[in-house]
């Protein structure tokens, strides 16, 4: 029996009136079969099962996991084994049986403490994300970059190179920073570029491209052609709108005895390096919202039939949202994994926020900067 299990508890039993399908024994006994080889790996057994002491003979469990076989929440792999939950029971359990559970608190305060430590460096976010997931539900962690239906200029700076010549950088909400050469009409010295950038950006900052086309009218032809570089980077990104992708924790999967054959083992590596099947997956996940626990490719995934996924949306909700979740096989401690992608994808979505305030409020974008 394994010694991580949680004490057994009845109260996990839920009485809810659309639970009839199962009677309150059959959800007890699948609980345990699950949360037994979650933690062992192995078959279980009735014997197993009558050692959590539930007051009923051996006989009767395994008449119990004969019906729960049946209606297809367990299966049998060889005739004298035990038995082994199926996807449908991995459902069940996820949305009946399961209670919530959180982070302990000594955790969320080192997970946090490590995300003030980065600073505000929204690269450096996004992959200290995907560690901190694969580490703590010591699964795969995949974590998407920010989408933004259209992109806001957060900073521009020109610094002199030589003569008439500077250099044009663009930073955009989200860690998006292009840069772009100014052929200049005049020679410009350095201190009049930084007064120059210093006024765009009060003018334009937290701006959408057309924003940044609306400040024509307010510049002198220097400035515009400054602004219209910035504009032609701005609609470049709206139109590239694809999702980069920070991965991490491959190794944690591939201990795992579901993968130790190595087809199963191909399979996953090439799941996690395929972009279009992720993609399409978490920007899915992004329209749905909410923790989504997406098991054995729930028929619609073929390339997940080995494996379970937990994700959830984070950002700021209208303005910039990605997605992040952990991969593991369907023997997963699920409660453990929602709870870590739970976390983390509230902290992320509090330290946007805080980063981009209302994007109207330019008092506070202005502060921001200047911090």
């Amino acid at each position: 029996m394994g010694q991580d299990l949680d004490r057994i508890d009845h109260d996990l039993v839920r009485d809810k009136e659309e639970m009839d399908d199962l009677t309150p024994r059959q959800q007890l006994i699948l609980g345990l079969v699950i949360r037994e080889y979650v933690a062992m790996a192995q078959p279980v057994g009735s014997r197993t099962i009558q050692g959590y002491g539930l007051g009923v003979s051996s006989a009767t469990i395994r008449n119990e996991m004969g019906v729960l076989e049946e209606r297809g929440y367990l299966t049998q792999p060889h005739t004298s084994a035990g038995r082994v939950p199926t996807d449908l029971g991995y459902r069940y359990f996820v949305e009946r049986l399961m209670r919530e559970s959180h982070l302990p608190l000594e955790e969320q305060r080192t997970i946090r403490h490590q995300f003030h430590q980065v600073g505000v460096d929204l690269e450096q976010w996004m992959r200290l994300a995907a560690s901190v997931l694969a580490r703590t539900a010591q699964s795969a962690a995949v974590v998407t970059s920010l989408k933004t239906d259209h992109c806001r200029l957060r900073h521009l700076e020109l610094i002199s190179i030589q003569d008439a010549l500077a250099m044009l950088i663009v930073v955009l909400e989200g860690g998006i920073v292009r840069q772009q050469m100014l052929s200049l009409d005049e020679v410009i010295n350095q201190e009049t570029l930084a007064q120059i950038a210093n006024r765009l950006n009060d003018l334009c900052v937290g701006g959408s491209r057309q924003r940044v086309l609306n400040c024509y009218r307010q510049v002198g032809a220097l400035e515009q052609q400054i602004l219209t570089v910035v504009a032609e980077v701005m609609k470049s990104v709206d139109e590239q709108a694809g999702l980069h992708l920070y991965r991490d924790g491959l190794l944690n999967i591939l201990h795992q005895p579901e993968f130790a054959v190595p087809e199963s083992a191909r399979n996953v590596v090439h799941l996690l390096e395929d972009r279009t099947l992720l993609e399409g997956l978490l920007t899915e996940m992004l329209e749905v919202g909410g923790v989504q626990v997406i098991i054995g490719g729930e028929g619609r995934w073929n390339e997940l039939r080995e494996c379970s996924l937990v994700v959830s949306p984070y950002g700021v909700s209208g303005e910039a949202t990605g997605a992040l979740g952990v991969m593991g096989p369907m023997r997963m401690p699920y409660s453990r994994a929602i709870s870590t992608v739970r976390y983390v994808a509230g902290l992320l979505s509090d330290l946007f926020r805080d980063l981009y305030g209302t994007v109207d409020d330019l008092a506070s974008l202005e502060e921001w900067k200047r911090d």
